[in-house]
């Protein structure tokens, strides 16, 4: 599913326009970036949790030539599903 079947989804499941599913899901994209963005973490009870993680930098190699290269420390957004939603995936565990 992509975000204009998701939007499309939200429509007629809650009986609202797409203009509105949109604004929503926009907002929701947006709630949960920003909150990454201060290091706070956004967890949907039942879903799941995003965080945010510090990956270390690193010395790589360039497939082409073999060549090291210095790959920089980053932040990477990790997500941990939620009970419900590993039970909906999993229904006899």
């Amino acid at each position: 599913m992509n975000k204009a079947e998701l939007i499309d989804k939200i429509a007629a499941d809650a009986g609202i326009t797409k203009a509105a599913a949109a604004r929503a899901i926009e907002s929701m994209i947006d709630g949960v970036a920003r909150s990454l963005r201060a290091g706070e973490r956004t967890t949907l009870v039942g879903f799941g949790t995003f965080t945010v993680s510090q990956r270390k930098g690193r010395i790589g190699r360039n497939p082409q030539t073999g060549a090291a290269i210095e790959i920089k420390p980053k932040q990477v957004v990790k997500f941990r599903a939620g009970k419900e939603l590993e039970d909906i995936l999993n229904p006899d565990s």
